[in-house]
């Protein structure tokens, strides 16, 4: 069937997001790998390009587009290639911490940060989880006081995607009574006293990606840096989840739909006992319990971007995409490794790279478990 989800303009789109992935992505993925650190330079050239800042207006250098296709081709583009590293960073700019900055942000604010963002000069993280809170938000320990024209931040945050290279942090803190209605966010920039970074942690996955430990002790914030309303921070963060849920859901997807790919290709092109292993019978059944899998789950995942573009995808809805997207990018990566032999164990081969990337998938933005409790908690309400 005919997928339908996109137009000429997107497909245009696809092209040039294509040929710089080819130029500016493809040829450093190793010295990203080894560095654990995706290059500055590349969020730059995306920034020149257009493939950042898509939904900043386009008074402050962005695209001023707010059709969230458009990064659904940027993660498609990006899976094509294995760049899950690549696309973790990118969408923590575009997906997770820019709808913060479009939504909740003042004139002034949106003056002094959106072109940085739109540029790749701005690089941006979101800081929620801590060592004992994870996605337990109403679990915050980091406090922010009011001082004068100040905020004081103590605190420590882990497992913070673009941590090392961050210029702009969202940092969710408590501000009053503990729980929900005590936490605010705040904006807190690369050279604040007090705001040091621990090292970059080792992951099983996305070697390229820079993930760190933030330490906030006395940090003192402009009362400017304020974002949003204080004590709503906590609703701002559940408003803006489904977006983030949905954005790895889009990644899940794309990422299976290219790892199902290379298995396809292995296996048309592997002999074994004077034919393609492809056409034994247990190997065909394989593919097409995946091939089927992947067409229907793309079909919703489809639909969610619609829904999301309509304003009519809710928590629940995001939360169902995120916790079949992820759990079939598990199982399209495990058994495509399955197929590939030895050589799936081997890291020059994309599938043995994409079979680690894609563990983190049903953890952050909240467990494949926090995910069936909302569902489940929408149905014992109805």
């Amino acid at each position: 069937m005919e997928r339908g989800l996109y137009n000429q303009d997107h497909e245009a789109f696809r092209a040039m997001v294509r040929t710089f992935v080819a130029r500016q992505v493809t040829p450093y993925q190793q010295s990203w790998e080894e560095q654990h650190q995706v290059d500055r330079t590349v969020w730059r050239a995306a920034g020149h390009q257009g493939i950042l800042g898509i939904g900043i207006p386009e008074e402050y250098g962005g695209g001023g587009q707010d059709d969230l296709r458009f990064r659904a081709v940027v993660m498609e583009e990006l899976a094509a290639v294995g760049a899950a590293s690549v696309h973790l960073g990118f969408t923590l700019n575009e997906d997770i911490a820019l709808p913060y900055f479009l939504d909740l942000a003042t004139e002034e604010q949106q003056k002094r940060w959106l072109p940085g963002i739109a540029t790749g000069e701005t690089i941006c993280a979101i800081a929620m989880t801590e060592p004992g809170a994870g996605s337990d938000l109403k679990g915050m320990r980091t406090t922010a006081k009011r001082v004068g024209d100040e905020w004081v931040i103590d605190g420590a945050k882990t497992f913070i995607t673009n941590g090392i290279q961050a210029d702009l942090v969202i940092v969710a803190a408590c501000t009053g009574a503990a729980g929900s209605r005590g936490l605010s966010l705040f904006v807190v920039e690369r050279d604040a006293p007090g705001f040091t970074r621990g090292r970059k942690l080792e992951k099983i996955g996305l070697h390229g990606q820079d993930t760190a430990e933030l330490f906030f002790d006395s940090v003192r914030v402009p009362a400017e840096n304020l974002l949003g309303t204080e004590g709503a921070g906590f609703a701002h963060l559940m408003e803006r989840l489904p977006r983030e849920r949905l954005s790895i859901a889009m990644y899940a997807q794309a990422a299976a739909d290219a790892a199902f790919g290379w298995t396809l290709d292995y296996v048309r092109e592997r002999q074994a006992f004077g034919q393609p292993i492809g056409s034994f019978q247990t190997i065909a059944f394989t593919l097409a319990e995946l091939q089927t899998a992947l067409d229907v789950s793309r079909a919703y995942v489809d639909r969610a971007i619609l829904a999301y573009n309509a304003g009519d995808l809710d928590a629940t809805e995001a939360a169902k995409a995120k916790w079949w997207a992820t759990d079939l990018q598990h199982r399209v990566t495990d058994r495509g490794l399955q197929l590939h032999g030895g050589y799936g164990y081997m890291v020059e081969y994309p599938i043995a790279r994409a079979f680690v990337d894609s563990r983190v998938q049903s953890i952050y933005g909240g467990t494949n478990e926090i995910m069936k409790e909302i569902i489940g908690r929408s149905l014992v309400r109805s």
